[in-house]
């Protein structure tokens, strides 16, 4: 799959999938954009690409979002690919508590809300390159919580896929297509992120196939959904998720 000359804006990239897919394309010959919050991260991860551009922004940020997008197209001139990777983990917070709609406005501003507003200022642009979206979602999305204060989480990842559809349709007409990407369990910093007790070795056995992803995994999935072979696939949900869906199921 080559991307040579391609233009890509992967958000979440200084760790994990975001990092991997920015490695991945690179190597593909794409001129990626990687963006994140984390400066010494994003460094550390740029120094295995060629000749990246690293923007440090907050996606959930409405000024840093335009920054993105200006920075992009004045450096490269187009936008190919956008990968809307950056999300926050959980958020605590029930409905039996008093913290429930600080946790859901603080998930939904980057898990959603940041998505479609990073959407709708690089779709004009993809609509020049016939390119395309890939947002990354989660299992999350139609398995149960599994806590009862992490519910916000899951809400994000349900909506998330829907305005995958919502893109799609209104993007399609325009040659544009927007794809979903969702993991399951994969070997990244999640639980650390999410302060969570939880362990990969504990979550494993919960999967069919007794296994936890590793992020390449998923980077081979997105970069698959970016290019031409998949050049009729659109408003689809990539489920990777080692069966762990339909083990729970």
């Amino acid at each position: 799959m080559s991307f040579k000359n391609k233009v890509v804006i992967i958000t979440g990239a200084s760790s994990g999938i975001g990092a991997a897919a920015a490695k991945m394309f690179s190597d593909e010959g794409a001129r990626v954009v990687m963006v994140g919050r984390n400066e010494t991260k994003l460094a550390a991860v740029a120094k295995r690409l060629s000749s990246p551009l690293v923007i440090r922004a907050d996606v959930a940020n409405d000024d840093d979002a335009r920054r993105i997008i200006n920075e992009t197209v004045k450096k490269f001139g187009q936008i190919d690919v956008l990968v809307n990777n950056a999300g926050m983990t959980m958020e605590h917070g029930g409905l039996l508590g008093n913290d429930i709609m600080q946790a859901y406005d603080t998930i939904m501003s980057i898990n959603l809300r940041a998505v479609v507003h990073l959407t709708s200022l690089a779709a004009p642009h993809l609509i020049k390159t016939k390119g395309n979206v890939v947002n990354v979602s989660s299992i999350a999305a139609v398995i149960p919580p599994a806590s009862q204060r992490s519910a916000s989480y899951y809400i994000s990842k349900a909506a998330l896929n829907h305005f995958t559809v919502c893109a799609a349709v209104e993007l399609g007409s325009h040659g544009v297509r927007v794809n979903t990407l969702s993991p399951g369990p994969v070997n990244t910093d999640f639980f650390e992120n999410a302060k969570s007790t939880l362990t990969f070795e504990a979550v494993r056995p919960l999967t069919l196939l007794n296994r936890v992803s590793e992020p390449e995994e998923m980077a081979d999935v997105i970069l698959y959904l970016a290019s031409d072979r998949a050049r009729g696939v659109t408003g689809s949900n990539y489920v990777n998720d080692n069966g762990m869906i339909i083990k729970r199921g």
